[in-house]
């Protein structure tokens, strides 16, 4: 008998890499999304999966929206991916944020506390929690000190989903996810900005990058092997919480430097460094240690930084040219303005 389940945040990366997994896994896909007046529906286009999931409007921050989807789809999963997920924008919208990645969780694991307790829930947790490293690599058991309005919320969430667990023996689980990476990454964030703008670049469509903090260091996944860990970490004989990561960090600098590389450029050209693209409150390092999922789980990553890096300026470079050519496909870059002329609130002077 296949299983069902429900995804919050279908329209996003992980959404959408998750939905296409399960598919193959033979599940019958619900997804949540969110109504605006232009709908966002084109990473389960590009993936090939829109057709083959059942999409349910619904808002994070409407728990009887939340219990109208849970109701109809009766999942057998639920897998908490919806969130206001850009870190710099929670410093211009922390309780937005803080409603929705915090609070919305809260909801869904009520929901199924008094609905149907056999509900298997995953909640989307980040390295974001780890905020200034008290060690590393980060380890479950490393301590939490987060650096953003996003972090705290998703702290939230992480806490109360082990609480959850503990007091009303749910299967609630946190996949405490480090970055993860792919061609349909948003491009408010910073590997996927890169990676159009060296395509952009190349093909003589932009002049420079502007970016933040060059130094900062992130442990760099690619994003359809995390939506695995996601499902192994439901199939586990007994529900925990894991980290999932590569176990290698590596700077801003360096993707800059190995994503000019790949289109045979020297990334000095071009990139400039701008303090209005920094955060509020920096995260300098974070660097995952994935030993227990390993172990436990037999989840461990297979491609490798520089592969990573690879595929998404390729990707970005094929769409452009694709683009140039008067080629119609489901694509997010055309959308996105100049960003020199959007107030950003940067660190305090």
């Amino acid at each position: 008998m296949s299983k069902t389940a429900l995804i919050t945040g279908i329209t996003g990366q992980d959404g959408a890499y998750l939905a296409k997994f399960l598919l193959g896994k033979g599940y019958k896909v619900y997804g949540i999304y969110r109504r605006i007046s232009t709908p966002n529906f084109w990473r389960l286009q590009y993936l090939g999966v829109f057709d083959k999931v059942t999409l349910i409007p619904a808002d994070m921050a409407d728990m009887s929206s939340l219990l109208e989807a849970v109701t109809i789809s009766e999942p057998d999963e639920v897998y908490n991916l919806a969130a206001q997920s850009y870190v710099g924008a929670s410093f211009d919208q922390p309780l937005m944020t803080t409603a929705i990645d915090g609070v919305g969780a809260i909801s869904m694991l009520e929901i199924i506390r008094h609905l149907k307790r056999d509900i298997k829930f995953y909640q989307a947790s980040t390295s974001e929690l780890y905020g200034t490293v008290r060690e590393t690599p980060q380890t479950e058991n490393t301590v939490f000190w987060p650096n953003s309005p996003y972090a705290v919320a998703k702290l939230l969430s992480y806490h109360n989903t082990r609480i959850y667990r503990e007091a009303y023996d749910l299967f609630a689980c946190n996949g405490i996810l480090f970055n993860h990476e792919s061609p349909i990454r948003g491009i408010e964030f910073v590997t996927r900005k890169i990676s159009n703008s060296v395509a952009r670049i190349k093909l003589g469509l932009q002049k420079e990058l502007v970016l933040g903090n060059l130094e900062a260091r992130r442990d760099w996944g690619y994003a359809p092997e995390f939506v695995e860990a996601m499902w192994k970490i439901l199939q586990h004989n007994k529900p925990d919480d894991f980290v999932c990561s590569t176990g290698e960090t590596h700077s801003v600098k360096e993707f800059v430097e190995h994503a000019f590389d790949n289109v045979n450029l020297n990334y000095k050209d071009f990139v400039k460094s701008d303090k209005s693209f920094m955060r509020p409150k920096e995260v300098e390092l974070l660097q995952g240690d994935p030993t227990k999922i390993k172990k436990e789980l037999g989840w461990e990553p297979k491609t490798k930084f520089k592969e990573l890096v690879k595929i998404m300026v390729d990707a970005d470079l094929d769409r452009w040219k694709q683009h140039q050519e008067g080629k119609m496909f489901p694509w997010d870059a055309l959308n996105y303005p100049g960003e020199m002329n959007i107030l950003k609130r940067g660190p305090k002077k």
